[in-house]
């Protein structure tokens, strides 16, 4: 590189005048078109970023330079997901305070962001954890304890207008969803009568922000509950935290959530409407899980209650030869026979602890007779109902008809027990004693008024007879669940609910909304209790108030200001709505949302439901949040592995190994070595290995044996997953500082797709460096004076330029950053081959070069006497004259077989192609002596002559 480029002095001397000058702040505009471009923001770890981090963000500046330039009025934040465990677990192994830690992190993050050339307008930064923030996660929780779903409407309402309804009609007409729970019929009389605490009650079975008792995932060791998303199944350890493999146990606590079943129908619908990858929208409607049948009830011998069934194969219901219970159906004891009450009930212990994972594996079907029977429906049969553990309380009914020669659990279940098997759809080859036959394809049998019908018919023909002899209704249920909304822990948002003792009953309440922020107290021993009550409840002082009433102790989970900070970013210092409407229609939705696919099922879901209900309520204006999402691939690490023998305190160069005793290779591991000390030519880098030692303890005592010829080359490499356990996380400043923000930009865009997983290596970014330098060298003097010409262009030169321009642009809107690198690789090899230095081509250049390399290009932007940035001037049009070819590349081949290329004039007929191709001294070396039968010539394509 020329002696007078410094590229750290470049690199910081621009970023601190984009924020100076704050080159990306943005106000509401609406003569300009906006572009509102987002990245999942973080979450500040006390590790910092590693090189794979920016992989997003460097694209998503990208394209916000990019827009800016086109013209755009460009919205690019950034913030802080700051609340939640892994920030506590930190604070824990720290010693300090999270609000310290984190504090911290995030001053990490931003100087790493700021290093990489990021320019957001960071007068928008949020952070979840800042009580001003906060404030807005809290009133929305309260805006949904204060609202119903009214399906009538389909939408949320204030709880206020079901209150009305019940005092003119009762729950007469009412049509509310509330998860499943049947609204039982009630008089406006008998609603007037009802005590405070009874209105309570019946009124939390219809708010979107509900307390309800519910088994939920316990960890003791982090001393919290886990949502579903949270929990995993080790084959060892059985269910496990996510975050830390921690066991976990299932047991019973009353939780707060939020009535998302509410939307789903909703959250279905709105996958149509937005420009995600399909896969992810797949996901979405598997986790969704909707599934259209009927509601079938089934009388219970010598008893008034019967059993709810829910199915989607209604057309089997002939085939129905017994029941399952979950064995934590409210039922299931009470209509076991008094000689079976023991064993039943122990069954039903062992099997509550077993996690939901184990249960539906199937490996071991377990199940008990209750010894009472259920009346068939149609055939008045009776049918033994059965506890087991693969029928689970929360789905469907929790019960189920059990039709074992077309549901291969059910048959499982039968072999098991020797339970009936009855075949009621036939089709070739169909032996229910062999195996379920579980296709939706053959004739219904055995099956009285279905017989004959096919299974879409029987299926429509069952459910009108159902509803017609009164024993059920259609039905529409969904898999997913409501969300469990509160946590046994410190660092999150308290909950805004206070206690009052009504009538010996502690009843929850919502905190007036001129209370909020209920700020989060201080506490030096934050750590878990041991026990489902949370830290919170140890401030006796913060928790019992005046009155008499008692703060909620839960804190909300880590996800809670996540799912709706991108709208806080479209008008951060609003005291009055979390945003307003205004500015919510002007900036909404996110144009573009770059983020992991981890986030599928988890917060892209949560914020999906939590912008329909601000639509529902009247603060935002758009349906869906996120019109287009992307999202990037992982960069892996390149593992290396040296020859150690701890015994002898010695590591091995590989090719040392062959050379030693056989008792002494026998001692050898292969053991991590730290990638930061991986030299340019991918060996240890043997000059810094004292430096090594001292920052790696555990190599401290080793002695690092080379070749013959002083390389240490390494036993092993392996591309895995980047972590500090593997030691092969590099941190973007050591590469920053020794080849600049720019190449580092340019290497992690140039790496491959960016929505694919590609290994880093450092190696490879000398190629990156090398084009930086080399752009450098040929804009630049080594008086560090520009080196511009005002000639006019040839015509090949303008050809090369507009070409460029057509594809890098294209390239960046479809967000192939790599092809666009070599678009701009091969274009400065052309403009270096012409040798050219006119202004009317470098300037086009540098302009598609800045969005990727912003500091190399602002420097020379400058150079030439521009005061303003490169980033306010005008992005390049390609014009169309100059991307038509004069030629095309017509392979010729013979008989089919490709034989010699011609470039031929784009603007020849088919008859001038015939006759240049005959006349050719190719085509009549390969044809002499043979028939000419016919050519033939696809225009644009190739030509093809057959010959006998």
């Amino acid at each position: 590189m020329a002696q007078d480029f410094m590229h750290g002095e470049i690199d910081k001397k621009w970023q601190d005048w984009w924020e100076k000058e704050k080159i990306f702040h943005v106000t509401e505009d609406p003569s300009k078109q906006k572009f509102y471009v987002l990245d999942m923001f973080p979450y500040p770890s006390g590790a910092g970023l590693h090189v794979g981090h920016p992989l997003g963000y460097i694209a998503t500046d990208v394209v916000a330079r990019f827009k800016k330039m086109q013209g755009f009025n460009v919205l690019h934040p950034m913030g802080f997901d700051a609340f939640g465990l892994p920030a506590e677990q930190y604070a824990i192994q720290t010693g300090k305070h999270p609000a310290e830690t984190t504090k911290e992190n995030i001053a990490r993050y931003k100087q790493q962001m700021k290093k990489i050339g990021l320019v957001y307008d960071w007068d928008r930064e949020v952070i979840t954890s800042d009580p001003k923030y906060y404030k807005w996660t809290q009133w929305i929780f309260l805006k949904m304890y204060k609202s119903w779903y009214n399906k009538k409407t389909d939408k949320a309402e204030p709880i206020e207008t079901l209150v009305g309804h019940l005092e003119k009609h009762g729950t007469e007409g009412l049509d509310a969803w509330t998860s499943g729970w049947e609204i039982s019929e009630l008089t406006p009389e008998q609603w007037q009568n009802m005590t405070l605490a009874e209105k309570e009650e019946f009124l939390m079975h219809f708010r979107l922000a509900f307390l309800d008792e519910a088994e939920v995932n316990w960890c003791p060791a982090l001393g919290t509950v886990l949502a579903n998303e949270e929990v995993v199944w080790d084959e060892e350890k059985g269910l496990v935290s996510e975050r830390g493999g921690f066991p976990v146990e299932r047991r019973p606590l009353k939780q707060w959530f939020l009535r998302i079943t509410a939307y789903a129908e909703r959250l279905l619908k709105g996958l149509e409407e937005i420009d995600w990858r399909e896969s992810i929208k797949e996901m979405q409607r598997h986790w969704i899980g909707k599934s259209e049948g009927a509601l079938i009830n089934f009388p219970i011998e010598n008893r008034s209650e019967s059993i709810k069934v829910f199915t989607t194969r209604p057309d089997t219901i002939f085939g129905v030869t017994f029941m399952v219970l979950a064995p934590e159906h409210p039922l299931a004891l009470e209509i076991t026979t008094e000689d079976r009450k023991k064993e039943v009930e122990e069954f039903i212990n062992r099997i509550k602890n077993q996690p939901e994972i184990e249960r539906l594996s199937e490996k071991d079907m377990k199940g008990i007779f209750t010894g009472a029977y259920a009346i068939h429906p149609f055939t008045g049969e009776k049918l033994p109902i059965w506890l087991g553990d693969y029928v689970l309380m929360h789905y469907g009914t929790g019960a189920i008809m059990a039709v074992p020669g077309h549901d291969k659990r059910d048959w499982k279940f039968a072999k098991k027990y020797g339970l009936p098997i009855k075949k009621v759809i036939d089709a070739p080859g169909v032996d229910v004693e062999k195996e379920a036959y579980e296709e939706k394809e053959g004739v219904l049998v055995n099956s009285d008024f279905l017989n004959g019908l096919t299974v879409p018919e029987a299926i429509e023909k069952a459910i009108q007879e159902i509803e017609k002899r009164g024993l059920g209704k259609r039905h529409i249920q969904y898999r997913m669940r409501d969300f469990l909304f509160s946590r046994q822990r410190y660092w999150g948002e308290p909950i805004p609910i206070v206690y009052r003792n009504i009538d010996g009953k502690w009843i929850p309440f919502p905190v007036d909304e001129s209370q909020l922020p209920i700020e989060l107290p201080y506490m030096e021993d934050f750590k878990p209790t041991g026990s489902p009550e949370p830290p919170l409840a140890r401030l006796k002082d913060w928790v019992e108030l005046p009155d008499g009433s008692r703060r909620e102790t839960n804190t909300m989970p880590g996800w809670a200001g996540s799912n709706w900070y991108y709208l806080r970013y479209m008008d951060p210092h609003n005291d009055q709505l979390p945003v307003s409407p205004e500015k919510e229609r002007y900036w909404g939705p996110v144009d573009l949302y770059v983020g992991g696919a981890e986030h599928a099922t988890a917060h892209l879901i949560y914020a999906r439901f939590v912008n329909k209900f601000l639509k529902d309520i009247g603060i935002v204006t758009h349906e869906e949040p996120f019109q287009k999402l992307f999202n990037q691939g992982m960069i892996q690490g390149q593992t290396h592995f040296i020859w150690v023998d701890w015994d002898e305190k010695k590591a091995y160069s590989s090719g040392k190994v062959e050379s030693l005793p056989e008792e002494v290779r026998k001692r050898l591991l292969k053991v991590r070595f730290p990638i930061k000390y991986v030299d340019q030519h991918g060996n240890v880098d043997l000059s810094r290995i004292e430096e090594m030692k001292r920052e790696f303890v555990q190599f401290k005592d080793l002695e690092f044996i080379p070749d013959d010829d002083g390389i240490f080359r390494f036993a092993e490499k392996a591309i895995e997953k980047m972590s500090k356990s593997y030691l092969n996380v590099l941190n973007p400043d050591d590469v920053i500082e020794q080849y600049g923000a720019d190449a580092f930009r340019v290497y992690e865009m140039f790496l491959g797709p960016l929505d694919e997983h590609k290994p880093w290596d450092t190696r490879g970014i000398m190629g990156a460096y090398r084009f930086v330098r080399n752009i450098w060298n040929w804009y630049v003097d080594k008086e560090g004076k520009p080196i511009l010409t005002d000639e006019q262009p040839t015509e090949e030169e303008l050809k090369i330029i507009h070409k460029a321009i057509d594809r890098v642009t294209r390239d960046i809107e479809s967000l192939a950053m790599n092809t666009a690198i070599s678009t701009l690789m091969t274009t400065f090899n052309e403009i270096k081959r012409l040798g050219t230095h006119k202004k009317s081509i470098l300037e086009p250049f540098l302009k598609l070069l800045s969005p990727f390399a912003p500091h190399i290009a602002e420097e020379i932007w400058h150079l030439w006497g521009n005061k303003d940035s490169i980033f306010n001037a005008p992005w390049p049009q390609a014009e169309e004259k100059y991307l038509k070819e004069d030629t095309v590349e017509y392979p010729v081949a013979i008989n089919g077989k490709k034989r010699f290329v011609l470039q031929l004039p784009t603007s020849w007929s088919r008859e001038q192609i015939e006759e240049f191709v005959l006349n050719h001294e190719k085509t009549k070396k390969y044809t002499e002596g043979k028939e000419i039968k016919k050519i033939i010539v696809v225009p644009g394509k190739i030509v093809n002559i057959v010959v006998k």
